[in-house]
């Protein structure tokens, strides 16, 4: 059986399997060494995350991952007084969600690497023009300050667990004219904001010993396969 590398998170987790997604480049790196398992879930934050892990990650699973993303958050910092209120997690509690979503990814798989994603920017201008429930108010639901935040509690707590963190939100800010680069709606990535979680994904699992060019590949390459006698290469497969 193949490696696998779990990415858990939000819609920037379900949607990376798109054109020019994160996740699928992240599979496409990976093609003949690793298989990415997606378990992405548009509109959660982590307080829905964390009461639906045993479904999502059955205790006995038979397998463990080499590594797993955790990149919830974005949702956690809308505001809890306009139109998505009802996603906002308080801060103190996303900290000790997210805690509490490592430390049940360490417990079963010890040996796994985990590494954790900060909520991208915000550029609240665009949230206005891309709403997903009513606004009545007329307010983004969302702003950059706070997802700032929430960021910073992300890389606190990667600090004290010992984990890898992408600090997303300081990353795409210093790409200029970051919000239309990066960002299709004022949240959701773009192509270079996806290449942007990739490729500080592959220095992050780079930097924890995950490296492709000391992974075993599955099956003969096509260069391995003596045109002679082919069926030589699969004997002892």
């Amino acid at each position: 059986m193949r490696p696998k590398i779990v990415i858990f998170g939000d819609s920037i987790t379900e949607e990376s399997f798109c054109d020019g997604g994160w996740g699928a480049s992240l599979a496409h790196h990976f093609s003949r060494s690793v298989d990415i398992v997606l378990r992405g879930y548009s509109g959660y934050n982590t307080r829905w995350a964390l009461r639906v892990m045993d479904r999502v990650f059955p205790p006995g699973l038979d397998w463990a991952p080499i590594a797993v993303t955790v990149f919830f958050g974005a949702n956690d910092a809308c505001l809890n007084d306009r139109c998505s209120g009802f996603q906002h997690v308080p801060l103190d509690e996303y900290r000790q969600n997210l805690r509490s979503i490592v430390s049940i990814f360490k417990s079963r798989w010890p040996e796994t690497n985990v590494v954790l994603i900060t909520p991208p920017p915000i550029d609240e201008e665009a949230r206005l023009r891309f709403p997903y429930i009513e606004n009545p108010d007329g307010l983004p639901e969302r702003t950059n300050e706070a997802a700032g935040v929430y960021a910073k509690a992300c890389m606190d707590v990667a600090s004290e667990c010992g984990l890898s963190c992408i600090d997303l939100w300081t990353k795409m800010q210093q790409i200029p004219d970051w919000k239309k680069a990066c960002l299709n709606d004022g949240l959701h990535l773009t192509e270079m904001g996806n290449r942007i979680v990739f490729e500080e994904l592959i220095t992050k699992l780079k930097e924890n010993g995950l490296r492709l060019e000391t992974m075993p590949v599955d099956l003969p390459l096509i260069g391995e396969i003596d045109p002679s006698n082919p069926l030589k290469s699969f004997e002892n497969i």
